[in-house]
């Protein structure tokens, strides 16, 4: 069989180890030029083996080719990647510059499926300048132009991104992003879209349910993805429909040389040497992490967040970052406030804010001016709070918690109706649940501070539903059984303060 016919077997079944090891080989000892196709492919199972910096090479490598062979699609597809490639290395000024050369390839054909990558960086654009109308109209034209396009990888992303800019136009607009998001992860768990776009949608709706606040979802959500990566390609059903145009957003991106070594930050993120797989199982683990952090499996999750330290690729320190954090809070929650210190401190110096987790510790020390200002902060920084709602509720539960120790009922009041106004109708459970406790807890009610733990109870949520039977028992003295609960619950967690 000729190297052209493996690596075309190949592609079809997505093996990218094997597609990565003929084309390279191929590459490097010519019988023929690969062409602009076969670089293109060389730049995706680059990327999918964790070799970012030759898959940003091919690329450059497959523009040229395809400018070459009069090919305007396939240098305005090859030019909107390397536009995305360099936004996630942090090199606005080149990633510009080729979403510039990607319109320019692309203006006289204005009906072509590669009009769809335009139309999503044109989202990203307009959200980023707070255009919400801008955004939607140009998710909607991302939508049309999918579904004229006939590829079911085009039209799941289109439906999730029309779904991510409604999440952000607020609670009236909830149900319909919902049903869209709905819409766009069908063929994704039903295995009928490339394995590119199975693995970017399930991390897109991963983190958009979760910003979201929405639980279920992402439970059901990261046990389909977690089982997708660790299902051997034949076992998994057959992808379906026309190919896709492209080989989709990549993970966020640095430069390898910034990536600390194992080991070489606290001692939190030790672990197992680096893995090998799927690239998108880290960003999966991290969600799972997640999961079993609310859950109340700390022993767990701990380890899962170590692994996706070890797992994720060097070019993803936003992944990393977020796994270091994501042990400092099971840290501080367990009372092991140096230790997270540590793990926050890391977190930040790989990009993460990491609030409230770091004001939460302050207030844990005693400094609670201290975490008032940090918490302040965070809200005001806080880049795009209309894209993580649950974010925001957390900001502001945290900052509840810090005015009522420092004594002031009335900042602490504000706090609260800010959080209620995120799920003013309460028909979102996380979100109710976070209202309900904080407005409990500052006017020691105990009829919303039930509704808070039956909230909680009912979503499984160990942590918070011990904290809100401790308010209760302190609002109530007929509800002194429930101190006994929490301290049951609070020593199966490990929740030496609490």
């Amino acid at each position: 069989m000729t190297v052209v016919a493996r690596a075309t077997n190949a592609a079809a079944g997505e093996d990218w180890a094997g597609l990565y090891g003929l084309l390279h080989a191929a590459d490097r000892h010519p019988v023929a030029p690969l062409g602009a196709a076969g670089l293109d492919a060389l730049a995706d199972s680059a990327w999918w083996s964790g070799h970012v910096d030759e898959s940003v090479a091919a690329r450059l490598r497959a523009h040229a080719a395809y400018v070459a062979a009069h090919d305007p699609r396939g240098a305005g597809r090859a030019a909107w990647e390397l536009s995305a490639e360099y936004r996630r290395l942090g090199r606005p000024a080149a990633a510009a510059g080729w979403l510039h050369r990607a319109r320019h390839h692309l203006e006289d054909r204005p009906d072509c499926p590669e009009q769809c990558l335009l139309a999503w960086s044109d989202i990203a654009d307009a959200e980023e300048h707070h255009a919400p109308a801008t955004a939607l109209a140009a998710a909607r034209r991302m939508t049309r132009l999918a579904a004229r396009s006939g590829s079911p990888d085009l039209l799941a992303l289109g439906h999730q991104a029309e779904s991510s800019v409604l999440l952000a136009r607020g609670p009236a607009h909830r149900a319909e992003a919902l049903a869209l998001l709905d819409e766009a992860m069908r063929p994704v768990t039903a295995g009928e879209l490339s394995d590119l776009f199975t693995g970017r949608l399930y991390d897109l709706a991963l983190g958009e349910s979760m910003r979201a606040a929405e639980l279920a979802r992402t439970v059901e959500w990261t046990d389909a993805a977690l089982a997708w990566c660790a299902a051997p390609r034949s076992q998994r059903p057959e992808a379906g429909g026309e190919p896709a145009v492209m080989a989709g957003d990549r993970p966020a991106a640095a430069p390898r040389s910034q990536r600390p070594e194992p080991g070489s930050g606290p001692a939190v993120m030790a672990g197992p040497p680096p893995l090998t797989g799927n690239p998108f199982r880290a960003l999966f683990r991290l969600h799972h992490v997640e999961v079993l952090d609310l859950l109340g499996d700390w022993t767990r999750a701990e380890e899962e967040a170590r692994l996706v330290y070890h797992e994720v690729l060097s070019d993803s320190l936003d992944t990393a970052a977020a796994a270091a954090y994501a042990v400092g809070e099971i840290q501080r929650r367990q009372g092991r406030l140096d230790e997270a210190a540590r793990s926050y401190a890391h977190a930040h110096e790989l990009g993460r804010v990491p609030q409230p987790g770091l004001a939460l510790l302050r207030l844990a020390q005693g400094r609670a001016d201290t975490a008032s200002a940090g918490l302040r902060l965070a809200l005001d920084c806080q880049s795009d709070p209309a894209h993580d709602v649950l974010g925001r509720a957390r900001l502001l539960a945290a900052l509840v918690e810090t005015h009522l120790a420092l004594g002031d009922t009335d900042a602490a009041e504000g706090a609260v109706t800010g959080l209620e106004a995120l799920d003013p109708a309460g028909e979102v459970p996380l979100l109710a649940a976070m209202a309900a406790g904080a407005r409990g807890a500052v006017t020691r009610a105990p009829g919303q501070l039930r509704r808070a733990l039956a909230l909680w109870l009912e979503l499984r949520v160990p942590y918070e539903a011990a904290r809100v039977r401790m308010r209760l028992a302190a609002a109530d003295p007929a509800a002194t059984a429930e101190l006994t609960a929490a301290r049951a619950a609070f020593t199966r967690l490990g929740a030496v303060p609490a």
